[in-house]
């Protein structure tokens, strides 16, 4: 008996000898986690969208809205009539399409160049016969026409640079470059010195864009980020002697029958407008 109780204490003893050396041994270091770095946003890409807003004569010519269509000449039925409009008729919508390519040069935050082209749809010249006529009566077949307005531009289109600052994904931006524009002969009445041929001229103004995230409801075309943008442009076509003054048309093929020295040579109209962008490219 004496015996098993040594022996049983000889054991213990080992074991807790054991336990006290296991407790001594380095233990394996658990490994460290792993850091997954959020990606910086940039807005390095192309991209493509389409854009919808408003138009509006923005030129310094005279607010004069009223002109003597003189009698005697075939053109009224008294002696004399006076042909009143509203003072700023030339507005309506604008809507189109863009495309273009950004560079960040340094993601995050930092300085964007970029390049733009546009096209757009105008709807000017909806109110370019809405006038009120006093002391006499315009002749059958003939049309008023405001000779100030814009009515014969159908569409116009920019190719801009723009340098901005982008605070992440917000860009903020100048923008500028060339514009062209047309309209077609129904609108611009019988082509009178050309005034529905292509004519050029330059675009200025600005804008803010902000990158909605990757994963956003209106990213369809699963592309790097989709963008909104705010933006202002000032367009200015020169016109040459293109629809100087016209203020009476024939009805029958378009073509002025009465002209006034008051006019205008150049299409000048801002654009007020918001746009969508899809962006491909880094993220």
């Amino acid at each position: 008996m004496k015996a098993l109780l040594r022996a049983a204490t000889a054991l213990a003893g080992v074991a807790l000898a054991g336990s006290a050396f296991a407790a001594d041994l380095p233990r394996r270091a658990a490994p460290p986690p792993v850091f997954t770095p959020v990606p910086v946003f940039t807005w390095t890409g192309a991209y493509f969208g389409i854009n919808a807003g408003y138009a509006f004569d923005a030129s310094s010519r005279s607010n004069n809205s009223t002109f003597v269509v003189p009698g005697g000449v075939g053109l009224t039925s008294g002696p004399a009539a006076v042909a009143t409009f509203r003072n700023r008729s030339q507005d309506g919508f604008s809507g189109g399409a863009q495309v273009g390519y950004n560079y960040q040069f340094t993601p995050g935050s930092g300085v964007v160049v970029g390049i733009e082209a546009d096209a757009q749809y105008l709807d000017f010249g909806r109110d370019r016969n809405n006038a009120f006529v006093s002391g006499g009566a315009i002749a059958p077949g003939l049309i008023l026409n405001d000779p100030r307005g814009l009515a014969s531009l159908d569409y116009f289109g920019t190719v801009r640079g723009r340098l901005g600052y982008a605070f992440d994904r917000t860009l903020v931006y100048g923008t500028g470059g060339f514009a062209y524009g047309s309209g077609s002969a129904d609108r611009s009445f019988g082509g009178y010195a050309g005034n529905d041929s292509f004519r050029t001229g330059y675009a200025v103004g600005g804008g803010i864009e902000y990158a909605l995230p990757t994963d956003s409801f209106l990213n369809f075309f699963r592309s790097s980020a989709v963008t909104l943008k705010v933006e202002g442009l000032y367009v200015n076509l020169d016109r040459g002697t293109r629809n100087q003054g016209v203020l009476l048309v024939n009805a029958a093929n378009l073509a002025p029958a009465y002209v006034t020295p008051i006019g205008r040579r150049d299409d000048e109209f801002a654009v007020v407008r918001a746009g969508l962008n899809y962006k491909f490219g880094s993220y």
